[in-house]
């Protein structure tokens, strides 16, 4: 399909993970696209509930402009932007394609494609594609420049490199101070052990406390930024320069793009083990606790689950849990990967696969 054939609108929200994806999938079907950035406001979810399709529910003074002429395609992830996607369809008289990433709560014939994976239990059907990772791009896709001034400047770490990647609260999981304290304590072991140095990033997402906790913990050489901090984010370089990887484990966006890169993958679990949930403050928290009632009392589709993702990867070997107990085989495993740095594998990781896969499921929508 050649460029600019088809006219794309990508709907674009506040949680980067969603954009990732949605700019990833657009970008691998080829056609020209434009970015819509859309504002939800704070009442979204009772716009959404009570009034179905409709605009209600954003800041349309402070999102992108939203008239005719109407799109061919619109990919959207999000509940915050499905009722946009389907605002759009009906000024469109039906014409407009949509595609939505993750798990929609309208109901599942509402779209013509839906790009899904483990965690949202969404059912087999015509027009539901399943995925065993969320999509991303290709870990170097910034400019070799860039590249080359983020390798100038670790350059004198010790190799191998191990990334950490901190991502922060998401449903069940809160990245707490005692938490953010024991990732780093485990991650500097890991380095200091195999001679070599952390590269570490966190989110927006990250809690604050969390991230001072972390770094606090660091004796061994390291890097770390800091979001809030601000600067040039070096997350894209750390992917593709580090020869290992320490991620936290409710991040999906993170573990796809870590796991990809076929190189050590090491999960940090940042779930409350064995612990009575209700005995914890930070489960009563609003995050946590409309997930535990969610997943107790929702519909099935509503449902999410992070760990089917985790125990995929630990399953087929693309992973492993982080644990003090395993650090020997680990610190093994980090050094082999940092004798072959600068070695780059042959042929497209499985992620790569899935988003062509994709790719080409919304091109056949377009044909």
């Amino acid at each position: 399909m050649a460029a600019g054939q088809h006219n794309v609108w990508c709907l674009l929200g506040k949680k980067a993970g969603d954009n990732t994806q949605v700019l990833a999938l657009a970008r691998a079907v080829g056609s020209d696209f434009e970015e819509k950035h859309i504002v939800a406001r704070p009442w979204e979810l009772l716009a959404h509930l009570c009034l179905g399709i409709t605009l209600a529910g954003i800041d349309r003074r402070a999102s992108s402009a939203l008239a005719a002429p109407w799109p061919d395609l619109v990919i959207s992830a999000g509940r915050r932007n499905e009722p946009v996607a389907r605002w759009i369809k009906r000024q469109s008289g039906g014409r407009t394609r949509l595609v939505h990433i993750g798990r929609p709560w309208a109901p599942l014939d509402c779209y013509d494609l839906i790009v899904t994976t483990p965690q949202y239990f969404l059912p087999q059907q015509d027009n539901i594609l399943h995925n065993a990772l969320p999509l991303h791009e290709p870990a170097v896709s910034g400019a070799a420049a860039a590249l080359q001034g983020w390798r100038e400047q670790f350059a004198s770490l010790p190799r191998p490199w191990i990334a950490v990647l901190v991502g922060g609260d998401s449903g069940r999981f809160v990245l707490t101070a005692r938490k953010g304290g024991r990732l780093g304590a485990m991650a500097d072991e890991l380095a200091r052990n195999s001679g070599g140095s952390l590269l570490v990033t966190d989110s927006p997402r990250t809690p604050t406390a969390a991230g001072d906790a972390l770094q606090s913990a660091l004796t061994a050489p390291h890097f770390c930024y800091r979001v809030r901090s601000g600067g040039d984010n070096p997350y894209q370089a750390v992917l593709a320069l580090a020869d290992a990887f320490i991620v936290t484990g409710e991040s999906m966006s993170m573990l796809s793009e870590a796991a990809d890169t076929r190189r050590p993958l090491y999960i940090f679990d940042p779930g409350d083990g064995d612990s009575r949930w209700w005995s914890l403050p930070h489960a009563w928290r609003y995050k946590p606790l409309s997930f535990r009632l969610a997943m107790r009392f929702g519909p099935a589709r509503m449902r999410r689950d992070v760990g089917r993702i985790q125990a995929a990867l630990v399953e087929s070997g693309r992973a492993h849990w982080l644990r003090h107990e395993d650090s020997s085989a680990a610190v093994r495993a980090i050094g082999e990967a940092g004798l072959r740095a600068g070695e780059s594998s042959d042929g497209p990781g499985a992620a790569q696969l899935e988003l062509a896969r994709s790719a080409e499921a919304v091109r056949r929508l377009l044909t």
